[in-house]
C-alpha cells in the first residue's frame, strides 16, 4: 500500500465542523407532523403489556429467572430513610458515595422488583414496589447533592422549592415511569393515590422544570463548551418517562419537540469523526445515550426517526467505542476515563445493527456474560430491549475488531498498533485538541503506549469524585495536571486549563511500516514558559519500538522536565538506559527500557503517594503502584532535539 500523509488544518477542521449536517433532528418535523407521526400516549405499547403472556413468552426467559431470583432477596427489603446529614457531607467533607450508595441501591431494588413481578405476575412484588414508590416519592430531591449548585443557599441540602433537573433526577423518572406502564392496573387496585403520586411528582420534578427552566445541560456554556454526556442521557430519561406518563398528547408532543431541540445542541457540534472527548467510559451515556433517544422515538413513531441512522456522523459517533479499544480490557483513557470500562454489551449490539456495521456488532457479542439478574444502576430501559433480542444475540458471531490504524482527525486522537485483529506488540496513542474539554486534563500532547494489550506508559486517569472534583479546586487534583501525564514541565511551567490552551499544527502520517502523529504543544503552556515551538512527533516503528521526538524553540532555556508515567517499578540503568519491569497480571513478564541521551538527560523516579481521598479510585484501578519518572535536561537550550525510544529488551 503507498505511504500517504494527512495534514489536519485549522482550515480544515474548521470546514469538517461547519459542514456537519446541523438540526438532524429538531429540523426533520413540524410541531403538528411530529404529533401526527407520534403513536398517541393511550395507544403507544413500546414492549408488550404484563397482561400480554404470549407476548412475555418471547422474551428471554433465562434472564427472567435470573431477575426473579435475585428480587426474592428483596422481598423483605426495608427501604431506608436518607437523612438529611448523608446530603450534608458533600458540603462538610466532599465525600458523595454515602449518599450515592443508598440513593442507587433503592431505584436498582425498585427496577428488579418490577421484573420480577412481570415474569410472574401473581402480585407477589407488588406491595415491596408500592413500598418503594413510596419510599422515593418522599425523597426532598431525586439527584444527588454533588450536582447542588455551590452556595451557601444550598450548602448541600435541596431547595424542594426550587426543583431542577440532574442525572440522577431523570434516571428517577423512567423507574416510575416504567412502573406506572405495566403495574398501573394493580396499584388502581390497591389505591388511586400511587399511580397519582407517580404522575404529580414527576410532573413538579422533572416535566416542569425541563419545559420550563433553563439548565445548564441544554446548550454550550458561556465560554463555548459544547454540552456533554448529561445532554443525551437525561433527555434519553426524560423522554422514557414523558411518552410513558403524559396522557395530554399536547403536552407530550411538545415535550418531545423540545427533546429534540436540546439534543441537536448535543449533536450539531459534536466532530465529524464521532470522537468523544470524555473517553469510552463516558462514551455509554454520551453517543449510546443519543441512540437510546433515537431508539425510543422509532418505537413511538413507527419508526419516523430511522433516517437518523443513516447519517454518517451518527455512525461514527458509534463506531468510536471499537476504535478507542486498546484491548479486551482496556481502552483510551484520555481525560476522566476509566481505563476499564464496562460495555453495555447488548446496547452496543444494537447500535451497530442500526448503522449497519458488522465490526460493531461483533464487539457487543464479544461482551456476552452470563445473566446473573444484575440490572445495574443507569439505562434501566435498555434491560425491555435485551429481554426480546437474546435469540439473535447469543448466536451472534463475536470479534474484536482492533483496527490497525485510527485517526481522528476533529478530536485530534491518533493511534495505531503493531498488527491488525491482535493486542501482539506495541500499541501507541496520543491526542491533541485543548484545554476546556468535557472532563478536561491538562494533557495536550500526551501518549499511552501498550504492549500484548497491557499498560506499560499509562495515562492515570481520574480517582474518586469528591466535592474537589468539579469545583475551582480541580488542578489542585495531581492526576488532573499535565506533570503527571507523559508531558513535559518547561521553565518551570505546566499546562493551564482552558480553551486557549491548545494544539496547533496537527498532523498524522498513514505510513503501514512507521505511522506517526506530530503536535505542536507550545500554546498549550502559558506565555511565560517562554517557548517559541515545541514540535512532538510520536511515532510506532512497527515490530521494533515506540519513538517520542521533541523539537525544542524556546524563547529562554532556564529548565526542562520530560515526565513519564507507570505502573510499574523502573530503575536506571546503564548510561542512556531506563528500565520498566514490565509484569502485568495474568501476562508475561519483560523489561523495556525506555532510551534517552545520558548527555541531554538525567532520570529520577518516584512512586506517587496514594492517600488523598481522591487517589482512592486510583488504587482500584491501578493498585499502589504509579510511578513517575522525570527525565531532567542537564543543560537546556533554546533549540533543542529531544528524544524517547521505547523497546521490549527481550526482542
Amino acid at each position: 500500500m503507498k505511504k500517504f500523509l494527512m495534514l489536519v488544518t485549522a482550515s480544515l477542521l474548521f470546514f469538517s465542523i461547519t459542514a456537519q449536517t446541523q438540526d438532524l433532528l429538531s429540523g426533520k418535523f413540524s410541531s403538528s407532523e411530529l404529533k401526527k407521526v407520534l403513536v398517541p400516549q393511550a395507544q403507544w405499547t413500546p414492549f408488550p403489556k404484563r397482561d400480554d403472556r404470549a407476548g412475555w413468552a418471547k422474551a428471554d426467559q433465562k434472564m427472567m429467572q435470573a431477575y426473579l431470583k435475585k428480587a426474592e432477596s428483596y422481598l423483605n427489603y426495608q427501604w431506608p430513610y436518607i437523612p438529611a446529614t448523608k446530603s450534608l457531607l458533600i458540603d462538610r467533607t466532599g465525600d458523595r458515595d454515602q449518599f450515592q450508595a443508598v440513593s442507587f441501591e433503592k431505584r436498582e431494588v425498585l427496577g428488579t422488583l418490577l421484573l420480577a413481578e412481570i415474569y410472574e405476575n401473581k402480585g407477589r412484588f407488588v406491595d415491596p414496589i408500592i413500598d418503594g414508590v413510596w419510599s422515593i416519592c418522599e425523597e426532598s430531591f431525586w439527584g444527588v447533592p454533588a450536582h447542588l449548585p455551590k452556595s451557601k443557599e444550598y450548602a448541600g441540602l435541596m431547595d424542594v422549592s426550587k426543583p431542577f433537573v440532574d442525572l440522577f433526577a431523570a434516571e428517577t423518572a423512567t423507574y416510575l415511569a416504567w412502573v406506572d406502564y405495566y403495574l398501573g392496573d394493580k396499584l388502581d387496585a390497591v389505591s388511586p393515590q400511587i399511580r397519582k403520586r407517580i404522575y404529580t411528582e414527576t410532573r413538579y420534578r422533572i416535566f416542569d422544570p425541563l419545559m420550563t427552566k433553563p439548565h445548564g445541560w441544554m446548550t454550550k456554556t458561556a465560554n463555548g463548551r459544547a454540552p456533554n454526556n448529561w445532554n443525551p442521557w437525561i433527555c434519553s430519561n426524560w423522554l422514557n418517562a414523558v411518552l410513558l406518563l403524559e396522557k395530554d398528547d399536547d403536552k407530550r408532543t411538545a415535550s418531545v419537540a423540545k427533546v429534540l431541540d436540546v439534543l441537536d445542541e448535543f449533536l450539531n457540534p459534536y466532530p465529524q469523526d464521532g470522537g468523544c472527548d470524555e473517553g469510552p467510559s463516558y462514551w455509554g451515556a454520551a453517543a449510546a445515550s443519543l441512540y437510546d433517544n433515537i431508539a425510543m422515538l422509532n418505537l413511538a413513531s413507527n419508526d419516523a426517526f430511522q433516517y437518523v441512522y443513516a447519517d454518517e456522523k451518527f455512525r461514527n459517533m458509534g463506531r468510536f467505542i471499537y476504535r478507542a479499544q486498546i484491548s479486551d480490557k482496556y481502552f483510551l483513557n484520555f481525560a476522566d476515563a476509566d481505563p476499564q470500562p464496562g460495555m453495555a454489551a447488548t446496547m452496543i449490539y444494537r447500535y451497530g445493527k442500526a448503522i449497519n456495521d458488522p465490526d460493531m456488532m461483533r464487539f457487543g457479542a464479544f461482551y456476552r456474560k452470563p445473566e446473573e439478574g444484575n440490572i445495574g444502576k443507569f439505562h434501566y430501559f435498555r434491560h425491555f430491549y435485551a429481554l426480546f433480542m437474546q435469540d439473535e444475540y447469543q448466536k451472534a458471531a463475536q470479534r474484536l475488531p482492533l483496527p490497525q490504524n485510527i485517526w481522528l482527525p476533529d478530536l485530534q486522537v491518533f493511534a495505531a498498533r503493531d498488527q491488525a485483529g491482535t493486542t501482539k506488540g506495541f500499541y501507541v496513542a496520543a491526542k491533541g485538541g485543548h484545554n476546556d474539554e468535557s472532563h478536561n486534563h491538562n494533557d495536550i500532547g500526551t501518549y499511552v503506549v501498550y504492549y500484548d494489550g497491557q499498560p506499560l506508559l499509562i495515562d492515570v486517569g481520574r480517582g474518586t469524585y469528591t466535592a474537589k472534583t468539579f469545583s475551582n479546586k480541580r488542578y489542585d487534583i495531581w492526576y488532573n495536571c499535565s506533570d503527571y501525564h507523559n508531558l513535559p514541565t518547561i521553565n518551570g511551567k505546566n499546562q493551564p486549563p482552558g480553551m486557549s490552551f491548545k494544539a496547533t499544527d496537527v498532523s498524522y502520517k498513514a505510513d503501514n511500516a512507521s505511522p506517526q502523529f506530530t503536535v505542536d504543544i507550545s500554546q498549550a503552556y502559558p506565555t511565560d514558559a517562554d517557548i517559541n515551538h515545541w514540535q512532538r512527533t510520536i511515532r510506532l516503528n512497527r515490530g521494533k519500538n515506540v519513538q517520542i521526538d521533541d523539537v525544542v524553540n524556546l524563547k529562554n532555556a532556564s529548565s526542562i522536565t520530560q515526565h513519564v508515567m507507570t505502573c510499574y517499578p523502573a530503575e536506571v540503568g546503564k548510561p542512556g538506559e531506563l528500565i520498566i519491569h514490565y509484569n502485568p497480571k495474568g501476562g508475561q513478564a519483560s523489561d523495556f527500557v525506555v532510551s534517552y541521551n545520558a548527555k541531554q538527560m538525567t532520570p529520577s523516579i518516584e512512586k506517587v503517594k496514594l492517600d488523598a481521598p481522591e487517589d482512592r479510585g486510583i488504587i482500584t484501578k491501578w493498585g499502589d503502584t504509579i510511578y513517575r519518572i522525570n527525565f531532567n535536561v542537564l543543560t537546556p537550550k533554546p533549540s533543542d532535539r529531544l528524544s524517547l525510544t521505547i523497546a521490549n529488551l527481550s526482542k
